[in-house]
């Protein structure tokens, strides 16, 4: 969700995903890009019909905005493997100036190795089989040493022995060096003969001149690995302890992070811990980048445009974390707060996708037959092809001239959407209740209003059976006072209402001047959930 996000509500109509698809449209047309539609739910029949009639591939589908780490711009970091040098460790640090890096094979993390660790085992070496213990490869005293292999395999392991530097003379050696040793010595052959000869593994020869002939022949029957370094005996003692591999010195299972865990709960975590940087694992547990509370102070909020909803309890999951940056809508002003002024433009139109379309023609961009196809059905959905009180002259005139361009027939594409969205017979209960379903509160009450509409009375009474037990576990399952679900009849104009919850009885029949009975009310010419239900309910409460 690298661009800007537009987004309607949860359990989208066709409004919703419609002016999402086309106010994203508009924006990137007049800025150049930028901008993405986005749902927060599941795409209904109805508006799956007209995505694929008008050839326009579904938002992708989001669950929660909440800021994760995959929201983090990892900048690119090459890891180490195992068997490098502690030295080699430490400079690439330097030189991608970071204090700590992950230890890879492939891309899976083996380690975490950091500029403290390396400290500690440069100035910590008070054993002197440390190379040994190490299990160190050849390769890496060559490298430490700036040296040359005369003799022997680069990939081979030193796995015993002692480290030693040889100042003694030829006669005392034997008393202090043992047989695979690894023996720092001065440019003498007669002093690297006397080692070979005793054994050791390895000689590395200070202040290169050159390795004798004959020195090389015996070394090479003996099996003796020979590296010559340009250093004397001084430097090449302090820096061949920092040929030991980082596997000796790294942490084995650090603590990591997953890509999608939350920025919050990884602040706090990271708060408890010494660590300054955590490995971040993708889903398949490969590495993807290094966090730190650096990174995670310089993160930036993602950034939202609401479209047909400005409410929190209708909102993508998250939204509370996010920068708001505009709001388009034609419901009335909800309890959703902003940090800061936003572009807030509402209207009393039966429809979002109608505003849209009038900002198009203020900006002066042309609407395509897609996106007039989109902002028509939108608007056709919303007004009931005009028979809702919502539905102003200006939704059916704009609707008619969106026709026109779409080059589609108001009546007849209206029927085959509402035929499309009103195929129940397949679906579960909790399906159909949650199509079209917002939660709503006021005066410490909190109820959800759900509805579906169809042309068939016989299909609306099949969904009531089916609907009528579900309806009050789900206001339990959401510790809601009231529910109420309207099954609307578009060509009679009547709704029949599912009524649920304490008081709820009371409420409709104060609102409406009817009564419930088994938990249904009926209610001839109330259409629209914005404009006639939900204005009644709240004028009780």
């Amino acid at each position: 969700m690298s661009k800007v996000c537009v987004i309607g509500h949860r359990n989208p109509d066709t409004d919703s995903i419609c002016s999402a698809l086309a106010y994203a449209n508009l924006k990137n047309e007049i800025h150049g890009g930028g901008y993405k539609a986005y749902r927060a739910g599941n795409v209904n029949g109805e508006t799956a019909y007209v995505l694929d009639k008008f050839g326009v591939k579904a938002p992708t589908y989001v669950n929660d905005v909440k800021p994760k780490m995959r929201d983090i711009n990892y900048r690119p970091l090459e890891g180490v493997k195992e068997d490098y040098s502690i030295k080699r460790a430490r400079d690439m640090m330097v030189e991608q100036k970071i204090m700590a890096l992950p230890v890879l094979e492939g891309k899976k993390l083996k380690g975490l190795i950091s500029n403290t660790d390396i400290m500690q085992a440069d100035m910590d070496v008070y054993d002197n089989e440390i190379i040994a213990k190490s299990k160190t490869p050849y390769k890496n005293l060559v490298e430490v040493l700036d040296g040359t292999l005369y003799v022997g395999d680069p990939e081979g392991i030193i796995e015993s022995g002692k480290l030693t530097v040889s100042a003694a003379s030829v006669d005392t050696m034997e008393t202090f060096i043992r047989p695979k040793d690894v023996v720092i010595l001065a440019n003498r052959p007669d002093a690297q003969k006397a080692a070979i000869n005793r054994g050791v593994q390895c000689i590395v020869v200070c202040m290169d001149t050159g390795v004798d002939e004959d020195v090389i022949a015996l070394a090479e029957e003996k099996k003796c690995t020979v590296i010559a370094t340009p250093y004397d005996t001084f430097i090449a003692s302090r820096l061949i302890c920092q040929s030991i591999p980082v596997s000796a010195v790294m942490v084995k299972e650090p603590d990591t992070i997953e890509i999608d865990d939350y920025i919050e709960d990884v602040t706090e975590e990271m708060t408890k811990k010494r660590y300054r940087y955590f490995p971040v694992l993708n889903a398949e547990g490969e590495f993807v980048g290094m966090g730190s509370r650096r990174r995670l102070l310089e993160f930036t909020r993602k950034q939202i445009i609401l479209v047909d909803h400005n409410e929190l309890d209708q909102a993508v999951l998250g939204l509370e974390e996010c920068e708001i940056l505009e709001i388009i809508d034609h419901h009335r002003i909800g309890s959703l707060e902003t940090v800061g002024p936003v572009y807030f433009r509402n209207q009393p139109v039966g429809c979002t996708a109608t505003i849209v379309t009038q900002m198009y023609h203020e900006n002066g961009v042309e609407i395509t037959k897609p996106m007039a196809g989109l902002l028509c059905s939108a608007i056709l959905s919303d007004t009931l092809m005009f028979r809702s009180p919502t539905c102003t002259p200006v939704d059916e005139k704009i609707a008619r001239e969106l026709a026109a361009i779409a080059e589609i027939d108001v009546e007849e594409h209206a029927k085959s959407m509402f035929r499309a969205g009103s195929n129940w017979k397949e679906k579960s209960a909790e399906e159909i209740f949650y199509q079209d379903y917002k939660k709503f509160s006021a005066n410490d009450i909190n109820f959800g209003v759900g509805q579906i509409t169809s042309m068939d009375q016989s299909e609306l009474d099949d969904i009531k059976e089916t609907l009528l037990p579900y309806v009050e576990s789900a206001r339990e399952e959401q510790g809601l006072d009231m529910v109420f679900f309207m099954l609307t009849n578009i060509l009679e104009e009547t709704t029949h209402l599912i009524v649920t919850g304490e008081d709820s009885i009371e409420i409709i029949e104060n609102a409406f001047e009817t009564k419930v009975e088994d938990s249904i009310a009926v209610l001839p010419g109330v259409l629209s959930r914005k404009k006639q239900m939900i204005p009644n309910i709240l004028k009780v409460i």
